[in-house]
């Protein structure tokens, strides 16, 4: 047993008093914010909760509800992608008895790591978090630390649609999708159709989940003897302003006759590029998309797309947590498919006779 923490392992509220020289009224009264403490004395109560990483027994102050939590983190509520993965855990969650809540991030590593301090802090059982992040070898630490805190107070940390690049120790569990399958699903399916010079719409570079996208895309070429090209491959932030604006970039100065993008969303955005340069998809232009989202039929044309079942990728992220046995291992890897759906964006490449203009 770690001196200074209860029986279980895990400090208590009693343990924290006592590194602190406080009574454990005093240490209630401030943790709950109802006491205005000597700054002498809120400072030793807060480096004591430091140091044995104690954490609040949220449910014992009411502040849950009688049900467990399920706490979905992910960069950006308004996207459809992540939509789609939370009424996939909401749906398993309460079919578990559990209530489920969504949290953002807008992409910053801090506020991951704060809302999982806080999540934690409530008491919630599982912390889901969803889509790529950048993950500096610093952050990774922390999250690892967190995992482990989770762990401790009987909680569990899973990553939904993205890999752990962590400690294999580590207790986190992972629900992904074969990216770069997909990714060299779709490139392949534009290299049949007879494209030599199909481009990428990357996402950021230092989120892992593009970097698995551009795999594929590069084995793709490579297996089909195209040399990749980086002068074809053009960095977005995975939106629809954000591909509307590399993809002029990429039609402007390539000779580019495909685009695959690696989000139905920067998709919309090269369709739209194309459209506003005069070319028409798919006769002068070929484009497919990654994800499936609703919106791929709703284009014009409909789109070609790599299908990621995102409410099952949910499900799953959710079950892992809250199903746990005691004779499973410390970590988990749950990997679903993925494919390629193919619908009208996609057709036989036009020759070009100079860059961004169509032979008559």
């Amino acid at each position: 047993m770690a001196q200074g923490r209860g029986s279980a392992g895990r400090a208590t509220i009693r343990d924290v008093a006592s590194r602190a020289g406080v009574s454990v009224a005093t240490v209630s009264r401030i943790l709950s914010g109802a006491y205005t403490a000597p700054p002498a004395t809120h400072e030793r109560v807060m480096q004591a909760v430091q140091d044995l990483d104690y954490v609040v027994n949220a449910n014992a102050r009411s502040l849950n509800t009688a049900s467990g939590m399920v706490a979905m983190v992910v960069n950006d509520i308004t996207s459809p992608f992540f939509m789609n993965v939370a009424s996939g855990v909401e749906e398993q969650a309460v079919a578990d008895g559990r209530v489920c809540l969504v949290c953002s991030t807008q992409g910053v590593p801090e506020r991951e790591l704060s809302v999982i301090d806080l999540m934690r802090q409530r008491g919630a059982e599982a912390i889901i978090l969803v889509g790529g992040m950048a993950e500096t070898e610093e952050h990774l630490a922390q999250l690892t630390a967190a995992a482990e805190g989770l762990d401790r107070a009987g909680a569990r940390l899973v990553l939904c649609a993205r890999p752990w690049k962590g400690g294999a120790k580590a207790p986190v569990d992972v629900v992904e999708c074969d990216m770069e399958s997909g990714a060299f699903a779709a490139t392949s399916h534009l290299l049949s159709a007879g494209h030599t010079r199909v481009a990428h719409l990357a996402g950021p570079h230092e989120f892992s989940v593009a970097g698995q996208r551009l795999e594929g895309y590069e084995r793709a070429l490579r297996a089909h003897g195209v040399k990749p090209d980086p002068a074809l491959v053009a960095e977005s932030d995975m939106t629809r302003e954000s591909g509307y604006e590399a993809a002029c970039r990429l039609l402007t100065d390539t000779d580019a006759t495909a685009i695959f993008c690696a989000s139905d969303m920067s998709a919309a955005g090269a369709i739209a590029a194309a459209r506003d340069l005069g070319r028409s998809v798919p006769d002068d232009l070929s484009v497919v998309g990654f994800d499936d989202i609703p919106l791929a039929e709703d284009l014009y044309p409909r789109l070609t797309t790599v299908h990621v079942p995102q409410q099952e990728l949910g499900r799953s992220a959710t079950r892992l947590a809250l199903h746990r046995r005691p004779s499973d291992p410390p970590s988990r890897r749950v990997v679903l498919g993925s494919h390629v759906v193919v619908r009208q964006s996609v057709a036989p490449p036009a020759r070009l006779n100079t860059v961004g203009k169509v032979d008559s």
